[in-house]
């Protein structure tokens, strides 16, 4: 019997840990090394599957662990990556886009025959069960001729509107059809065979700050043989509608690529008092037979055999069965395919105005800023506006990121962007030379209680210790009113509520920021850390989602399930009121050592803010209540399945008094901020409408 594969990570990301549960599920194959330039995240996948953690690629080459890798880094990384690692004798899989152009691609598939290696694209849609079933349908001519298509990608792209906007496919305006275009370009090709394009309409253009435009409309017209093709992207706020339809002479075909959903409609023989009546019955059988499939297999499965698991199986299986010669590499993944899906973004782009580059200028910056202020955690929906309203105040601000990416270029002068990891200590001790104040705004949302000690309390402290060791003169933390029990209506919440005293039974946010709050607390008394640390409510404003999970629970942009029956008023707080809170907490001796919640004075119920939502901007909502018992009792039965049929170490499961406190039943009191800091948020009910509605781009257009 043949030795399993050995398979290494390249990349740690978000897309890794799909990556790396569908190999779980792929025969013959094992995962063994994670490379990551991150070491810790690197680690943090590795341990979860039992793998070894490396950051740096020469080196996981040099130790011989892996026959095949699958390289999920920045595009701009793909080809000289996927050029090392075949030349070093390994086979590769590449996440799309697997390159920047056509020719980069072209020079990936040459350097895989050369080193006689398989290359796979990452077109993971392809793998769906639903979409071989499409093809044996086509083969069959179940749909007579074919003559046209249209494939679309409507789905929301809330980083256009509420960031971070220092990702890659924000950088410059092609960078979306990058992203985004492969998935679309790689069904057509499949399908119809070489793609011509034939026209681009651009639309719903939205300013990035600082960083000009990106459209959010689409529509790409092309042919491929006799078949005529629409291309449609839709980024804004939408219904999700991730589909492909063919049409022929004898039938249509809809795939919903999203849900793995194949439907068929073909004409039927009846008279015309009968047709219409057994073409919808046909179609509603369809349905009918696509959703019990899909809910038998996902209930079968615990949730395992999702659609986007399945179409990560359904091409490692192609990848693999090739590399074990059981069959040649499948045409819908390998390199030629991937040439040609790049060939036809490429002429995409080169209909774009000024071929997809971003072309707007900011003058040359005449001084180099002096921060004098930190803002961790800048580039957010909240670190965005703070930065912003210190600029405003005559402050220069440094801001860490991730990257060297920010979203100030037309703040050159005053905004500094400095890409130190937070798990440097010595980088953050030098980032904070000559700043008085550091705004700590970050926050890591962990699986596990011991990801939240790792990624989020230990950052928390190690940024503290940092500010210390430099001798800023005020740190101001933001934690949230999550932690507090806000269960019970009768209660009316006070910066000397406290939170409980045991939090296990809480969730992962509200107990990690308790925990965050009791060692800083700690270490102001201790050793003199210039603490303030401010809580804030529900933050709407422009910037901010329209799927705001403190309100409800979300099922697209069309429908929520609030927490609760959603009568009782919630704590909202404009964006910019939470920013000129802190701001004054960094400015006044009163606020060291005091802690504030920055709930604002206008609170509205969550169908009062739906409604409004509807009238003021004609978006209906569908609102529907969410049974707080049910809710907790459905997430105790998914738990104990996790735990004891998948498994899975560290499950928390939440109390019923954690499921109230997403309601916010309790009520908060407002008036120490004010007294205190003199603040004074927004308490005209018209004037918070306008901003947190009116003004906000909820939809996107």
């Amino acid at each position: 019997m043949a030795s399993d594969i050995k398979v290494g990570l390249i990349g740690a990301g978000y897309i890794a840990g799909w990556h790396a549960d569908a190999l779980r599920a792929t025969p013959g194959v094992r995962l063994v090394a994670v490379c990551d330039l991150s070491r810790g995240a690197a680690e943090g996948l590795a341990s979860a599957h039992g793998a070894r953690a490396f950051d740096s690629v020469e080196d996981m080459i040099a130790a011989g662990v892996v026959d095949a890798v699958h390289i999920l880094t920045p595009p701009q990384s793909h080809g000289a990556l996927a050029k090392t690692c075949l030349a070093a004798g390994l086979h590769v899989l590449v996440e799309k886009p697997v390159a920047l152009s056509g020719d980069e691609a072209a020079g990936i598939n040459a350097a895989a025959k050369a080193a006689n290696r398989h290359f796979a694209a990452g077109h993971n849609f392809m793998g769906l069960p639903a979409y071989r079933r499409l093809k044996d349908k086509i083969a069959a001519g179940d749909l007579g001729r074919l003559s046209s298509a249209e494939i679309t990608w409507s789905f929301p792209l809330a980083p256009l509107r509420s960031g971070p906007f220092g990702l890659w496919m924000l950088r410059e305006p092609r960078n979306l059809i990058l992203e985004l275009g492969p998935h679309l370009f790689a069904f057509a090709h499949d399908l119809f065979g070489p793609v011509t394009v034939t026209g681009l309409s651009l639309g719903k253009p939205i300013d990035l700050p600082g960083s000009g435009t990106r459209p959010q409309s689409w529509r790409i017209t092309a042919r491929a043989g006799d078949v005529d093709i629409a291309f449609n992207l839709q980024l804004v706020e939408t219904l999700d509608d991730r589909s492909l339809t063919v049409r022929g002479s004898s039938g249509i075909a809809r795939l919903d690529y999203a849900a793995d959903v194949l439907t068929l409609a073909h004409e039927n023989t009846a008279d015309l008092v009968l047709n219409p009546f057994r073409r919808q019955m046909a179609d509603g059988w369809e349905h009918l037979r696509e959703g019990t499939v899909n809910a038998a297999r996902q209930f079968a499965s615990l949730n395992r055999k999702s659609p986007y698991a399945l179409s990560f199986q359904g091409l490692f299986d192609g990848f693999y069965k090739a590399i074990r010669g059981i069959a040649p590499l499948d045409a819908r993944f390998d390199g030629a395919a991937a040439e040609a899906v790049m060939r036809a973004i490429d002429a995409t782009i080169a209909l774009m105005p000024d071929q997809g580059r971003e072309t707007r200028v900011f003058p040359a910056p005449r001084c180099a800023p002096k921060p004098t202020a930190l803002v961790i955690g800048g580039t957010g929906f909240l670190g965005r506006d703070l930065t912003r309203a210190l600029v405003a105040q005559g402050r220069d601000v440094r801001v860490l990121s991730r990257g060297a990416h920010g979203p100030f270029a037309d703040l050159a002068e005053q905004v500094e962007t400095c890409p130190v990891s937070l798990n440097d200590e010595a980088g953050l001790c030098a980032a904070m030379e000559g700043i008085e104040v550091v705004f700590n705004l970050a926050r890591a949302l962990g699986a596990t209680w011991q990801d939240c000690l790792e990624n989020d309390v230990a950052v928390s402290d190690r940024i503290a210790r940092a500010a210390l060791a430099a001798g800023v003169k005020r740190f101001v933390y933001t934690g949230t009113i999550a932690s507090y029990d806000m269960s019970d209506s009768s209660v009316r919440i006070t910066e000397q509520t406290g939170f409980a005293a045991d939090m296990s039974d809480r969730n992962l946010y509200a107990r990690s920021k308790a925990e965050c709050e009791a060692r800083l607390w700690a270490m102001h008394r201790n050793e003199g850390l210039p603490l303030s640390i401010a809580r804030p409510g529900i933050v709407v404003g422009r910037g901010g989602p329209l799927q705001h999970w403190g309100i409800g629970r979300w099922h697209g942009a069309g429908a929520v399930r609030i927490w609760g029956p959603g009568n009782n008023p919630l704590p909202f707080v404009m964006i910019g009121d939470v920013s000129d809170g802190l701001i004054r907490m960094g400015e006044q001796d009163a606020a060291l050592g005091q802690s504030f919640n920055l709930v604002g004075d206008v609170q509205l119920s969550a169908r009062a803010y739906f409604e409004a939502i509807h009238n003021r901007l004609g978006a209906r909502i569908r609102v529907t209540s969410g049974n707080l018992t049910a809710l907790w009792a459905a997430d105790a039965v998914k738990s104990a399945l996790k735990t004891y049929a998948l498994r899975r170490p560290g499950v928390i499961r939440a109390s019923l008094r954690d499921w109230k406190s997403r309601a916010h039943f309790s009520s908060f009191d407002n008036s120490q901020p004010k007294s205190v800091l003199g603040w004074a948020p927004i308490g005209d009910r018209e004037a918070f409408l306008q901003k947190a509605v009116d003004e906000a781009n909820l939809m996107g257009f």
